[in-house]
Protein backbone atom coordinates (compact mmCIF):
# COMPACT_ATOMS: atom_id res chain seq x y z
CA UNK A 1 0.00 0.00 0.00
CA UNK A 2 1.29 3.39 -0.68
CA UNK A 3 0.87 5.99 2.01
CA UNK A 4 1.59 6.64 5.31
CA UNK A 5 2.05 2.98 7.61
CA UNK A 6 1.43 2.41 11.01
CA UNK A 7 4.18 2.10 13.16
CA UNK A 8 4.82 -0.16 16.49
CA UNK A 9 2.38 0.76 19.36
CA UNK A 10 0.56 3.45 17.14
CA UNK A 11 -2.48 4.26 18.57
CA UNK A 12 -6.01 3.19 18.19
CA UNK A 13 -6.83 6.31 16.76
CA UNK A 14 -3.73 6.05 13.83
CA UNK A 15 -4.60 2.73 12.87
CA UNK A 16 -8.42 4.16 12.75
CA UNK A 17 -7.31 6.39 10.46
CA UNK A 18 -5.27 4.34 7.99
CA UNK A 19 -8.54 2.19 8.14
CA UNK A 20 -10.83 4.98 6.70
CA UNK A 21 -7.62 5.73 4.21
CA UNK A 22 -7.41 2.49 2.66
CA UNK A 23 -11.27 2.13 2.39
CA UNK A 24 -11.40 5.76 1.14
CA UNK A 25 -9.40 3.85 -2.25
CA UNK A 26 -12.20 1.75 -2.96
CA UNK A 27 -11.85 -1.55 -4.74
CA UNK A 28 -8.30 -2.18 -5.73
CA UNK A 29 -7.12 -2.50 -9.07
CA UNK A 30 -9.03 -5.66 -10.96
CA UNK A 31 -6.87 -8.55 -11.06
CA UNK A 32 -8.16 -11.23 -13.70
CA UNK A 33 -7.90 -15.43 -13.23
CA UNK A 34 -5.02 -16.15 -14.98
CA UNK A 35 -6.85 -19.13 -16.50
CA UNK A 36 -10.82 -19.20 -17.87
CA UNK A 37 -12.82 -21.60 -16.37
CA UNK A 38 -11.79 -25.09 -17.24
CA UNK A 39 -13.40 -28.39 -16.91
CA UNK A 40 -10.39 -30.17 -15.56
CA UNK A 41 -9.84 -28.03 -12.33
CA UNK A 42 -13.99 -27.94 -11.64
CA UNK A 43 -13.14 -31.88 -11.85
CA UNK A 44 -10.37 -31.65 -9.49
CA UNK A 45 -12.60 -29.41 -7.03
CA UNK A 46 -15.87 -31.72 -6.96
CA UNK A 47 -13.46 -34.63 -6.71
CA UNK A 48 -11.37 -32.75 -3.37
CA UNK A 49 -15.12 -32.16 -2.05
CA UNK A 50 -16.46 -34.85 -2.58
CA UNK A 51 -19.44 -33.40 -4.50
CA UNK A 52 -20.67 -36.35 -7.17
CA UNK A 53 -23.65 -34.11 -8.62
CA UNK A 54 -23.15 -34.82 -12.46
CA UNK A 55 -24.31 -31.24 -13.14
CA UNK A 56 -20.66 -30.14 -12.46
CA UNK A 57 -19.33 -32.39 -15.47
CA UNK A 58 -21.54 -30.54 -18.09
CA UNK A 59 -19.62 -27.33 -18.52
CA UNK A 60 -20.54 -25.18 -15.46
CA UNK A 61 -18.70 -24.70 -12.53
CA UNK A 62 -20.02 -24.76 -8.63
CA UNK A 63 -21.01 -21.52 -7.06
CA UNK A 64 -18.26 -22.10 -4.47
CA UNK A 65 -15.62 -22.30 -6.51
CA UNK A 66 -15.93 -18.41 -7.49
CA UNK A 67 -13.15 -17.72 -5.20
CA UNK A 68 -10.57 -20.87 -6.41
CA UNK A 69 -10.23 -18.92 -10.25
CA UNK A 70 -8.77 -15.88 -9.31
CA UNK A 71 -6.22 -17.30 -6.13
CA UNK A 72 -2.86 -16.25 -6.72
CA UNK A 73 -1.44 -19.44 -6.35
CA UNK A 74 2.06 -20.80 -5.12
CA UNK A 75 4.31 -17.62 -4.50
CA UNK A 76 1.07 -15.47 -6.14
CA UNK A 77 1.34 -12.05 -4.34
CA UNK A 78 -0.97 -9.51 -3.86
CA UNK A 79 -1.34 -6.16 -6.05
CA UNK A 80 0.41 -3.75 -4.06
CA UNK A 81 -3.10 -2.07 -3.80
CA UNK A 82 -4.59 -4.77 -2.35
CA UNK A 83 -6.73 -3.12 0.03
CA UNK A 84 -7.05 -6.19 2.83
CA UNK A 85 -3.66 -6.96 2.69
CA UNK A 86 -2.80 -3.07 3.58
CA UNK A 87 -4.65 -3.49 6.30
CA UNK A 88 -3.28 -6.59 7.67
CA UNK A 89 -0.23 -4.96 6.96
CA UNK A 90 -0.90 -1.52 9.12
CA UNK A 91 -2.12 -4.16 11.95
CA UNK A 92 0.94 -6.13 11.51
CA UNK A 93 2.75 -2.78 11.98
CA UNK A 94 1.38 -1.85 15.24
CA UNK A 95 1.63 -5.00 16.62
CA UNK A 96 -1.14 -7.21 16.30
CA UNK A 97 0.55 -10.11 14.72
CA UNK A 98 -1.85 -13.60 15.24
CA UNK A 99 -4.79 -13.85 12.41
CA UNK A 100 -7.81 -16.01 12.92
CA UNK A 101 -10.50 -16.19 9.96
CA UNK A 102 -13.56 -15.92 11.57
CA UNK A 103 -16.04 -15.86 9.07
CA UNK A 104 -17.10 -15.69 5.20
CA UNK A 105 -20.26 -15.05 3.72
CA UNK A 106 -21.11 -15.51 -0.07
CA UNK A 107 -23.55 -15.02 -2.17
CA UNK A 108 -23.60 -16.75 -5.71
CA UNK A 109 -25.90 -14.64 -8.76
CA UNK A 110 -25.08 -17.51 -11.61
CA UNK A 111 -23.00 -19.93 -12.07
CA UNK A 112 -20.09 -19.88 -14.25
CA UNK A 113 -19.73 -21.89 -17.86
CA UNK A 114 -16.39 -23.37 -19.14
CA UNK A 115 -14.93 -20.61 -20.80
CA UNK A 116 -15.68 -17.53 -19.21
CA UNK A 117 -12.80 -15.04 -17.57
CA UNK A 118 -13.61 -13.91 -14.33
CA UNK A 119 -11.52 -11.24 -12.74
CA UNK A 120 -12.22 -10.04 -8.73
CA UNK A 121 -12.07 -6.22 -6.95
CA UNK A 122 -11.37 -6.13 -3.35
CA UNK A 123 -12.38 -3.82 -1.25
CA UNK A 124 -11.98 -3.00 2.57
CA UNK A 125 -15.54 -2.61 4.24
CA UNK A 126 -14.69 -2.22 8.05
CA UNK A 127 -12.29 -2.24 10.89
CA UNK A 128 -13.90 -2.78 14.15
CA UNK A 129 -11.68 -2.79 17.19
CA UNK A 130 -10.07 -2.73 19.61
CA UNK A 131 -12.31 -5.82 21.38
CA UNK A 132 -10.97 -8.52 23.95
CA UNK A 133 -12.04 -12.21 22.61
CA UNK A 134 -10.86 -15.18 23.65
CA UNK A 135 -7.78 -15.23 22.02
CA UNK A 136 -6.47 -12.08 22.71
CA UNK A 137 -7.07 -8.25 22.02
CA UNK A 138 -7.44 -7.42 18.48
CA UNK A 139 -9.77 -5.78 15.55
CA UNK A 140 -12.05 -7.44 13.13
CA UNK A 141 -11.21 -6.57 9.39
CA UNK A 142 -13.61 -7.00 6.58
CA UNK A 143 -13.53 -7.18 3.53
CA UNK A 144 -15.44 -6.97 0.36
CA UNK A 145 -14.80 -9.24 -3.09
CA UNK A 146 -16.73 -8.92 -6.46
CA UNK A 147 -16.66 -11.24 -9.29
CA UNK A 148 -17.51 -10.15 -12.77
CA UNK A 149 -17.51 -11.95 -16.27
CA UNK A 150 -17.16 -8.91 -18.45
CA UNK A 151 -19.59 -6.59 -16.47
CA UNK A 152 -21.73 -8.96 -14.81
CA UNK A 153 -21.51 -9.57 -10.89
CA UNK A 154 -20.95 -13.31 -10.41
CA UNK A 155 -20.31 -13.72 -7.06
CA UNK A 156 -20.11 -11.61 -3.84
CA UNK A 157 -17.69 -12.51 -0.51
CA UNK A 158 -17.42 -10.64 2.59
CA UNK A 159 -14.32 -12.22 4.78
CA UNK A 160 -14.02 -11.21 8.29
CA UNK A 161 -10.60 -11.99 10.29
CA UNK A 162 -9.64 -11.18 13.20
CA UNK A 163 -5.74 -9.67 13.77
CA UNK A 164 -4.82 -9.35 17.38
CA UNK A 165 -2.06 -9.54 19.79
CA UNK A 166 -2.16 -13.34 21.22
CA UNK A 167 -2.47 -13.92 25.25
CA UNK A 168 0.44 -14.80 27.19
CA UNK A 169 0.95 -18.35 27.82
CA UNK A 170 0.15 -19.00 31.14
Amino acid sequence: MTGPSVEPGETHEQIMAEAERIKALGEAAEREARDPVNQPTINNWVEAMGNTNPRWQGGEAPPSMAQVWTMYGLGGKPPADDPLHGMMKVLTDAGYTAVLGTNCEQTYERTLKVGEKVRVTTALDSVVGPKTTGMGVGYFVTSRNTWYVDDEVVARMLFRVLKFVPKAAS
